[in-house]
């Protein structure tokens, strides 16, 4: 359940045009054999400053938050001063779900109009795939990224016994960035007390109309061991020089 003192103000966070973002990066890397994923090493650079550094390039973004595990905090700001990111406002603790790490972000925020909400361990994300979302949450105020599934998806049953086969082709993984008029994500979390894997998915369920822009098969998420030399290859091949 979030926690309901939490409760945010738009009035002062409201400012015409502006875009802010919030990097979440609070979890427990529970899959990673105990090894912080955040400030795991990809090609000499922590994993969380490849995931910071499209948004720092970005035109189009004027504000970024980081939110961390209380005990990753000095490490967090260590590394922003170490690399010298101007949009980074700051870097603040996290909550017990992924939910209040969201909310604390969009309190830590000082003025925007967009907010984009960015999975800290999805450090592949682009500056056209922030551009494309931009544009696409013009239409109804909540977008996000996602790319059609490619594997068939089957239902089963406790005992592993295959119940249905779903129809691939309405079938989309949901990824991030996802983007939000600030209000409307406020309003959202304002307004439910109820746990959800994502912010899109808070928005359904309140009524709101979430739409969906294509994103990359490259824009993975950092979950297990495995995931890191297609990460590292990924990033290589962009032969991307952030200094």
């Amino acid at each position: 359940m979030s926690d309901s003192s939490l409760t945010l103000e738009t009035d002062r966070h409201l400012k015409s045009n502006r875009v802010g973002v919030v990097i979440v990066a609070a979890g427990q890397s529970t899959r990673m054999n105990g090894e912080d994923k955040t400030f795991i090493d990809i090609l000499g650079l922590p994993l969380i400053a490849h995931t910071i550094w499209p948004f720092e390039l970005s035109d189009k973004v004027h504000e970024i938050v980081l939110v961390l595990p209380q005990n990753s905090l000095d490490r967090g700001r260590l590394l922003i001063a170490e690399e010298g990111y101007n949009k980074v406002s700051g870097v603040h603790r996290g909550g017990i779900t992924q939910q209040d790490s969201v909310k604390l972000g969009l309190k830590a925020l000082t003025s925007c109009e967009w907010v984009i909400i960015h999975d800290g361990a999805r450090p592949c994300v682009t500056q056209d795939l922030i551009d494309t979302g931009l544009e696409s949450v013009k239409d109804t105020g909540a977008t996000i990224a996602g790319v059609p599934v490619t594997d068939t998806i089957k239902i089963v049953t406790e005992s592993k016994l295959i119940k249905d086969t779903l129809p691939r082709d309405t079938l989309w993984a949901s990824q991030t960035p996802q983007i939000f008029k600030y209000d409307i994500l406020v309003h959202a979390h304002n307004s439910t007390n109820d746990s959800y894997t994502d912010d899109a998915a808070m928005l359904e369920q309140l009524g709101y109309q979430v739409t969906l822009f294509k994103g990359s098969y490259s824009n993975i998420k950092m979950t297990t061991p495995e995931d890191v030399p297609l990460i590292k290859t990924i990033l290589q091949s962009r032969k991307i020089t952030h200094h």
